[in-house]
């Protein structure tokens, strides 16, 4: 086993379930670990504002929903399913107008048999979403929710009240940040000072806390990126690279079956460097 590869290096990771074994796996590999858990579970009933919202949508309160997120749009009917029947939620769904913000959130409609009025072309920002709203649909005096999963958008949500939207926010949660957050904020306060040399993330859930730390701390690292501040990001899950591309990061993927095999690979790619 190679047991240098990161050579001393300060490695920053957010694993939450695994703390303790990423720990030793990063030391293992020579590295001197820095891990932060990033994340807790909620269950579905806590998604008080999913219920508010969803009790609207059934009497018919609204005329548009907005999309933002595939993850988000699953986890917002799951809770749904918990009070009303699938049936009955798709229903109400499809007598609203349907905004999907690319082809995640599309992809969960489809699974629901639902297609959306307006799909957001490519590349998805919240400029791509009110230029197709001012293109197909207007928004002025409309009632409009917004599906938001992670880091809430106040460009997009301040510009659709500028337009005359009567806004709603529909915050959905299934990963939170931990009760205690001194740990992660310690570690983002590493990576500001440029004492991290390497951040690993593991799922996609772990960026989206750690960007959200970095917002309520007033950090301008979701407009610089973490590569201001870090010589490698590295993501394991495909479906991360999209939260990465959004923050404006480079980042080095590795494919790997399983933690072992993942930090052997970046180790190994931190040696080719």
């Amino acid at each position: 086993m190679n047991s240098s590869g990161f050579n001393g290096l300060h490695v920053a990771a957010f694993e939450s379930r695994m703390a303790e074994e990423m720990d030793r796996l990063i030391a293992r590999y020579g590295g001197q670990p820095l891990v932060a858990p990033s994340m807790r579970e909620i269950p579905l009933e806590d998604n008080h504002a999913v219920f508010q919202f969803g009790d609207q949508l059934l009497a018919g309160r609204f005329d548009m929903v907005i999309l933002l997120t595939g993850v988000g749009t699953r986890t917002m009917v799951e809770a749904l399913k918990t009070r009303q029947p699938l049936d009955t939620i798709k229903a109400a769904l499809a007598r609203v107008i349907l905004v999907a913000r690319g082809p995640k959130p599309i992809a969960a409609l489809k699974e629901l048999g639902l297609t959306p009025e307006i799909a957001v072309p490519e590349p998805n920002t919240w400029r791509d979403i009110l230029r197709a709203l001012d293109d197909r649909k207007p928004v002025a005096g409309l009632r409009v929710a917004v599906q938001e999963y992670g880091i809430s958008n106040a460009e997009l949500l301040d510009a659709l009240r500028e337009r005359g939207a009567n806004l709603t926010r529909v915050p959905v949660y299934r990963w939170a940040l931990p009760e205690n957050t001194e740990p992660l904020r310690r570690a983002l306060k590493t990576i500001v000072d440029g004492e991290a040399d390497v951040a690993l993330f593991t799922n996609a859930n772990q960026i989206n806390n750690v960007l959200q730390l970095a917002q309520e701390e007033g950090v301008e690292i979701v407009a610089d990126g973490f590569d201001d501040f870090v010589a490698d990001v590295v993501a394991i899950e495909r479906r991360m690279i999209s939260e990465l591309v959004e923050a404006g990061c480079r980042y080095i993927q590795i494919d790997a079956p399983g933690y072992t095999a993942y930090v052997d690979q970046v180790s190994l790619e931190r040696m080719r460097s």
